[in-house]
């Protein structure tokens, strides 16, 4: 439904949807869903004063138990009936506190980043695409692929028929669903990885694209537990298979008529030789000027960075490789780049974690971006015809490719010095790096690993 939506409209349309109750949803710092189930008869309630939460009980909030109440308060022309519980919708909010707009929301601090970039003439038009596994739990506590046949054991089992048909009726769930949500679901597979799927859907606004990976995972949770197993969006769960990733293709647009940026205008000299404009290309340089910060945003929990491996390790012990850049660079239709071109109309950013908060990423992009725009940032010669995985380090360092960074500190410490992508995230940043940068003094913490009782216990 479009943002314009009037309440009369949407209670209607409540009641001719049976509905009984309303999610009210926000999400915290780690893109994670927070909700309050609210009976239809209080839809006023939430739409004009908002549903209450503690927010010192929420990640990243900036707040303590002294703190007054987060209001969320429902955009109602995110309003959806929830295609599994029909009796149930799902409304998108925005947190206030005191009546004015909750800074620490991610999706409100989305929203201003936005209008700032709005402000200078364009919009941020993009899709995700949402890599996943299906797992089960063991008894001791690992876990494992769903594989109730026992087939998925191909060393490439990238497209495999077999894999597919085995997940057939949970794909078909989430195709027949998400297109009832308005996703504009066109394709699915088997991914890279023994029990790992991909489903590709529509573009559209920053904001509403991630509103829709937002809800594909609340779907996602509740259709994988029917078939009996849990979908993860952790980034590595298994050491010897690819990690997963939310691939975000891109283009900017014209604010005012909604004209896609990217493409060369008929007579213009195409520098690059993707037919790219120079809009495009600045974008790219700012993209590629702020990589190391945006890499805490676009992979910001621990277990990401063993997704983004260099060197030698760029291959991977099943089909062979990651599919992940660890390099910073762009050019041709060509899966080893960090930003692929598939065509003039867009870029694909291979580098965004299945873990991302995507109101967080979206709106750090936009800034990296315009710096790039506004300061005219040239990315360098392209990369066509190459394999990234395949060239020396000797050859990325001459080139002048940006190693991404390798664990979660060096990435918060490139977050800390960079006021462009801080700029983006407005008091989130600081919350954001105080909180990951507890996450990995907890983690150094953790048990001493059976690999380092082994490489170092007698190395002296």
């Amino acid at each position: 439904m479009k943002p314009q939506t009037t309440k009369e409209i949407v209670r209607s349309q409540m009641s001719q949807d049976g509905i009984e109750f309303i999610l009210a949803q926000f999400v915290d710092i780690n893109g994670a869903v927070k909700v309050k189930q609210v009976p239809a008869a209080c839809f006023d309630d939430i739409v004009e004063d908002g549903a209450g939460f503690a927010g010192a009980a929420v990640f990243g909030m900036g707040q303590g138990p002294h703190s007054h109440d987060l209001m969320a308060r429902a955009d109602i022309g995110t309003y959806r009936q929830l295609p599994w519980k029909k009796n149930v919708a799902v409304v998108n909010t925005n947190l206030h506190v005191d009546g004015k707009p909750h800074p620490y929301c991610p999706r409100w601090n989305l929203t201003r980043m936005s209008e700032l970039f709005a402000r200078e003439g364009y919009a941020l038009n993009c899709g995700f695409e949402p890599e996943h596994f299906l797992v089960t739990r063991n008894s001791d506590g690992t876990m494992s692929i769903w594989d109730p046949l026992g087939i998925d054991t191909l060393a490439k089992p990238c497209y495999d028929f077999k894999g597919m048909c085995q997940a057939m009726d949970y794909l078909q769930d989430i195709i027949r669903y998400g297109n009832e949500l308005g996703f504009e679901i066109y394709q699915s597979d088997h991914e890279d990885a023994n029990g790992q799927y991909e489903v590709n859907f529509g573009w559209t606004n920053a904001l509403h694209s991630c509103d829709r990976l937002t809800l594909f995972r609340m779907m996602t949770s509740q259709v994988a537990a029917k078939y009996g197993c849990i979908s993860t969006y952790m980034a590595k769960p298994f050491a010897d298979k690819t990690g997963s990733a939310a691939h975000l293709h891109f283009h900017v647009a014209d604010a005012g008529t909604g004209k896609n940026l990217f493409p060369l205008e008929p007579g213009q000299k195409d520098s690059s030789g993707l037919g790219l404009s120079k809009l495009a290309l600045h974008y790219a340089g700012g993209l590629l000027k702020h990589i190391r910060a945006l890499t805490a945003v676009a992979s910001p929990t621990i277990n990401c960075y063993r997704r983004i491996q260099s060197g030698e390790f760029v291959y991977s012990s099943t089909s062979g490789y990651t599919w992940t850049p660890a390099f910073a660079c762009y050019g041709d239709n060509n899966r080893t780049q960090l930003l692929r071109c598939p065509s003039p109309a867009r870029f694909e950013d291979r580098s965004i974690s299945a873990a991302v908060n995507p109101y967080l990423l979206t709106a750090a992009h936009m800034a990296a971006g315009l710096d790039g725009i506004k300061n005219e940032i040239d990315p360098g010669d392209p990369c066509i015809g190459i394999n990234l995985y395949e060239m020396p380090f000797e050859e990325r360092r001459r080139r002048g490719m940006a190693g991404l960074p390798q664990n979660l500190w060096e990435a918060v410490a490139a977050l800390e010095e960079d006021e462009v992508v801080k700029s983006a995230l407005g008091p989130i940043a600081e919350e954001f790096i105080r909180l990951k940068r507890a996450e990995w003094s907890e983690f150094m913490r953790h048990e001493v690993t059976a690999w380092e009782i082994k490489r170092y216990l007698t190395m002296l």
